[in-house]
């Protein structure tokens, strides 16, 4: 019991030591990589983005076309 405690410790110490911000430098090669189109995986980022987007545009039609039947309903019962 003593060996699983102590390895779900150290699996847990080594995930956290993983984990580093980005420096400036990093984050400003990952912007020029996206916008050159260099990313890996660049199709598959770039479809979730497209999915992304979709959704929020869905998301924002909705919210208006709930806005309207709220107003519509509230007219009606006046």
């Amino acid at each position: 019991m003593k060996l699983v405690r102590t390895l779900a410790l150290g699996l847990a110490v080594l995930a956290f030591t993983a984990c580093e911000e980005k420096s400036a430098a990093d984050k400003a090669a990952d912007a020029v990589n996206d916008a050159l189109d260099r990313r890996p995986g660049e199709a598959v980022q770039d479809a979730v983005e497209d999915v992304s987007a979709g959704a929020q545009d869905a998301a924002k039609e909705a919210e208006e076309a709930a806005k309207k039947a709220a107003e519509k309903a509230a007219e009606t019962v006046q």
